[in-house]
């Protein structure tokens, strides 16, 4: 059975850094396509960055690109998103999602309809 545990969420002030982590077990997450979700009070939930299987490309949302970064390591079977410089805006639930049955497309790694697992999510609040 697949499970995703997300960690490392918190309240930092704007400028600060977090790295969220997914612990994955029941599959080998190197296989299949990951991505990070977020959903912030009253808004629907939109994707943040997305990997290919092999963590060969990546692709991340306007909002978060050369501010975030998602890896990795397939020796640990745990995805991570690096977050620096945060902005109030990126207050949110975040989720990692993983796509256990095929390869997602480059195009659609932000798309959650995509993805089949998730984890149970990580509070990040960001004070100005």
């Amino acid at each position: 059975q697949v499970q995703l545990v997300d960690s490392g969420g918190g309240s930092v002030q704007a400028g600060g850094s977090l790295r969220l982590s997914c612990a994955a077990s029941g599959y080998t997450l190197s296989r299949y396509s990951m991505g990070w979700f977020r959903q912030a009070p009253g808004k629907e939930r939109e994707g943040v960055a997305g990997i290919d299987t092999d963590g060969s490309s990546t692709r991340y949302a306007d909002s978060v690109k050369g501010r975030f970064t998602i890896s990795q390591d397939n020796a640990k079977n745990t995805l991570y998103l690096q977050m620096n410089n945060l902005k109030p805006e990126d207050t949110a639930m975040y989720y990692c999602a993983a796509n256990t049955r095929y390869r997602v497309s480059w195009y659609r790694l932000l798309i959650q309809g995509q993805y089949d697992s998730w984890g149970q999510g990580t509070q990040v609040t960001v004070s100005s």
